[in-house]
């Protein structure tokens, strides 16, 4: 238990702050309406307290008074929830920051004329303010850390830097003098808002300001034109930097800060420095660094000082360290996954559990730990309104922020302190604590076998395959092209992997194969740095490169996919359609509140998305953990899903769409209508749509040519699927989309333009995909009438046999050999068989009408008597074999023909089936 019973709320007047400001200002603290202040009470008690006579810089600090003043009663004594207090903080500072902005900037008009804007502008739409004065050069304060996350203490001191639109002069006064740059203007309208904000008068302050965060720091300009800032992101930005910006805000002036203001220049500068394209796992090493800065800055202060050892913000377990966890998690992920792109720590926490990337368990102890610190953090800045996060010293003091939160003494607080503290330092240490060993057991963790950055003194403890492959690593150019730190964390992988091999936990095969995998990737460090930092990752990944050629050959193509072996879920889970097409619809939501939601950017979405999930599957399926049904049944619905969400976000893209909802239905056929997808498998599909309106045949054209085009396009993220759609009516001659009608009519044999046995045949596999919900029914009933129609059963196996006999004739097998699919008694026998009895037999019983496998299909025929006793077990059993062995010959890149003797038992079997079926067996 991390809490104690509860005493009452005592009064907020033990602060000695709260006291001085009642003294002081009983008059105007009751100017503040009442609740909890919001931009509308703080503004009404502003313009009060300007009516009655205060200036702006004695306005600025009383009203922020009134606001503390108001905090520590809501907080203290009616248990206002933390959101209540930061948000009220945060619409304070916005305020004061905008009035301060309006009077300097009026002041410095005055004087020099408004400062004007370059010929090139940043293109977005101008805001109100410059509506009015076109020319005008915009500017904007940012707000950082917690003022940009609208997450501000009650004491805090606020972090800004001062970005303008570009260089240039000012307009001068109204005879043209006094003309000065923009440089000139802004730094002096900096200078001005220092004063008007910081400056110590009679009224105290209203905040204390810290511009270190600007560009180059306090070494650099005051306010910096936007140009120069992506200049210095791109060849100075530092990584503590990227984790400073990942909170920045437009907060002032008020006009700039709206959504759909100038502030939206920032944009395309700041996202790109702060979130990179691929996972970013070098990050780790720069936060770790910083961290570690700071705790030995803190006990520099505590040296002499141990009360100081109680800081709830920078002490181990503290609010800092929270912060860290979620913000490294965010900057990792970020560029991939959008929907981790928010500044509040709660809501980062939160979606941070949603991805996955922490248990909801231990995402809520934070978020626990996190509301406690802050509230103790509040209670300490109350007591003299100091910008401190030390516990009190005094027994009074501590007493009164014990019975404040809640308890009825000082030692319950301060277990429940320590307890919420530990959960925070476990949390952080796990995560980020180690130099690259988190979670590494045994040899290779802490070796010492050679030294870190030396490759050579490695090779003599390799076994002689791996040797013989590092061996040109030695002089490789890419190799050597390596910063020190890179090639370090080479070594240390290298010598890991050798420990692992000693052990008897990978194998050499396995080794080696990851090292035709790095060698490509050398450039991209963040992969060693990922691989450093996880290894259980690292472990994962040798194992999956070490049971077969095909994953290798897949991660070469996709490597960023080896992040998915990080998840502590993915050996427990199968793939989820549903959370699937949510998880993509919050990435691309996210990407569209910040404008980035362009078509490329959707297609690299969706091909991230979907080769996680194949590889997700991919690992589950090596690892032993699926049945090649299972394989295929995942592969398959996530084929489907691929579908579903591609064709929703193209029609809504559609320029030409007519109506909210499209009338239209994907049908499978093959693999994909039998739900017998193999990894890199092309889809077979056909296209309908049911709209009367006359334009419906060229907007389902182009929708149907959009989607196409969106599946099979090449981006730097690769492709989704090939599509076949060479089973629609007249197959390629034949139209890309038709009406649902025609297609009905085309495979029912009505009219003169019909469809052939074969089609007949594939149709026996095909199912509705995705489409219009009434559609599926009314396809339902037209392959159920298909494949039910009366045939003559002597001419339909005589076509089924020479279909048969073509597809053999082309696809000759070489001599003593087996060809797991087409050779006689081969997989393709058992389909023709399958689909022989669904269209001879399916009218007369039922039970075959189902599009449920062969398998399934053939235990049905026996049981409803069409087949011998045991005929169709064991031809399903060989099938299920046969299934296996190809499966397993393409993840390892071998070839399907076979020894017979291998298969005779399966072979017989298949050939008894098709005997039964259709007599003569291919020649």
């Amino acid at each position: 238990m991390m809490s104690s019973a509860c005493v009452g709320s005592p009064n907020a007047d033990h602060s000695r702050f709260v006291q001085r400001i009642r003294r002081r200002y009983e008059t105007e603290r009751h100017w503040l309406p009442p609740g909890v202040p919001d931009a509308a009470s703080l503004r009404q008690a502003w313009q009060t307290l300007r009516a009655h006579g205060h200036d702006v810089p004695a306005a600025l600090r009383i009203v922020r008074h009134m606001t503390l003043e108001r905090l520590a009663v809501l907080d203290c004594e009616q248990g206002a929830p933390l959101s209540a207090i930061t948000h009220a903080m945060t619409a304070l500072a916005e305020l004061v920051l905008d009035e301060a902005a309006r009077a300097a900037r009026a002041e410095l008009d005055a004087i020099h004329g408004p400062p004007q804007a370059g010929p090139q502008r940043a293109g977005a739409p101008l805001p109100p303010d410059l509506q009015a004065e076109p020319g005008r050069c915009g500017w904007w304060i940012v707000g950082m850390g917690k003022l940009g996350a609208r997450e501000l203490n009650v004491s805090s001191d606020i972090d800004l830097i001062y970005v303008y639109e570009t260089d240039g002069e000012t307009r001068g006064d109204a005879q043209g003098r006094q003309r000065i740059t923009n440089h000139e203007y802004f730094a002096k309208l900096v200078k001005r808002m220092q004063a008007l904000i910081s400056e110590v008068t009679e009224h105290g302050q209203a905040f204390r300001v810290d511009l270190a965060l600007r560009p180059n720091g306090n070494s650099g300009p005051p306010a910096v034109p936007l140009g120069a800032l992506e200049d210095y992101f791109q060849a100075h930005g530092r990584e503590w930097e990227r984790f400073a910006w990942l909170k920045s805000r437009v907060v002032a002036p008020a006009d700039s800060a709206c959504r759909d203001g100038s502030g939206a220049w920032l944009r395309p500068v700041v996202l790109p420095f702060v979130f990179r394209r691929y996972l970013d796992y070098a990050v780790f090493d720069a936060l770790r660094r910083l961290h570690q800065q700071i705790r030995e800055h803190a006990v520099r202060r505590a040296a002499g000082h141990p009360e100081r050892a109680h800081d709830v913000k920078l002490s181990r377990g503290g609010i800092r360290e929270i912060e860290f966890i979620v913000q490294l998690l965010q900057v990792v992920r970020g560029g991939q996954f959008p929907e981790l792109r928010t500044r509040p720590t709660l809501q980062a926490l939160q979606r941070v559990a949603d991805a996955g990337l922490m248990p909801a368990d231990k995402a809520r102890q934070l978020a626990d730990a996190y509301v406690f610190l802050r509230r103790v953090e509040h209670r300490i800045q109350y007591l003299d309104d100091q910008q401190t996060h030390i516990l009190p010293t005094r027994d009074d003091d501590l007493l009164w922020i014990a019975h404040t939160m809640g308890f009825d003494g000082i030692p319950a607080f301060l277990s429940a302190l320590d307890a919420h503290r530990e959960v925070v330092a476990h949390e952080f240490d796990t995560l980020l604590g180690g130099h690259g060993k988190g979670g590494c057991v045994g040899k290779g963790c802490h070796g010492s076998r050679a030294e870190p950055d030396d490759l050579s003194s490695l090779l003599p403890d390799c076994p002689p395959a791996l040797a013989e492959r590092l061996q040109p690593w030695i002089d490789h150019p890419r190799v050597l092209a390596l910063r020190d730190e890179a090639r370090q964390r080479l070594v240390r992988l290298l010598q890991r992997t050798v420990a692992w091999i000693d052990d008897g936990r990978v194998s050499v095969e396995a080794a080696v194969r990851l090292v035709d995998w790095i060698e490509p990737l050398l450039r991209r460090e963040s992969y060693l740095a990922l691989l450093q930092e996880r290894p259980a990752v690292h472990e994962r990944l040798l194992r999956v490169l070490g049971a077969a050629r095909w994953p290798a050959r897949y991660l070469l193509r996709h490597p960023g996919v080896i992040d998915e072996l990080a998840s502590a879920e993915l050996y427990a889970t199968r793939f989820d359609p549903q959370a699937f097409m949510a998880d993509l619809e919050a990435r691309r939501w996210a990407l569209h509140k910040t404008g980035e939601d362009d078509d490329e950017a959707l297609l690299d979405l969706l091909r991230r998305a979907h080769h996680a999930e194949v590889f997700r599957t991919l690992a589950r399926d090596v690892e032993g953990l699926l049945t090649v049904e299972q394989v295929a049944d995942d592969l398959s619905a996530l084929a489907d899903a691929v579908l579903d969400i591609t064709g929703r976000w193209c029609w809504q893209r559609l320029k030409s769409r007519h109506r909210e909802e499209p009338r239209h239905a994907i049908i499978g056929y093959g693999k994909l209508g039998g739900k017998e997808l193999g990894y890199g498998s092309d889809l077979d599909i056909v296209f309908v749509y049911d709209d009367d309106d006359e334009r419906a045949p060229e907007v389902y054209a182009a929708f149907v040519r959009k989607l196409i085009n969106w599946l099979t396009v090449k981006t730097g993220e690769g492709d989704l699927f090939e599509i076949d759609t060479a089973l629609r009516p007249n197959g390629n001659s034949g139209l890309l989309v038709t009406s649902f009608e025609a297609y009905a009519n085309y495979q029912q044999n009505r009219g003169s333009n019909t469809a052939w046995t074969w089609e007949h045949q594939a149709m026996t596999r095909a199912r509705f995909v995705v489409g219009a919900p009434d559609l599926r029914a009314r396809f339902d009933a037209v392959r159920e009438a298909v494949i039910t129609a009366e045939r003559d059963h002597a001419a339909l196996a005589a076509e089924i046999r020479a279909m048969r006999q073509r597809l053999y004739d082309a696809r000759p097998v070489r001599a003593g050999r087996f060809d797991l699919k087409h050779s006689p008694g081969g997989m393709i026998d058992v389909e023709f068989a399958v689909q022989y009895l669904v269209l001879a037999h399916s009218r007369k019983h039922p039970a075959l009408r189902d599009n449920a496998g062969n398998i399934a299909l053939l235990q049905r025929a026996e049981s409803a008597g069409l087949l011998p006793t045991g005929v169709g077990l064991a031809a399903a059993d060989a099938y299920r074999r046969l299934r296996q062995w190809q499966h397993r010959a393409r993840l390892d890149d071998a070839s399907t023909q076979v020894d017979p003797d291998a298969v005779r038992d399966e072979a017989q079997a298949v050939r008894t089936l098709w005997t039964q079926v259709l007599g003569e067996a291919p020649r």
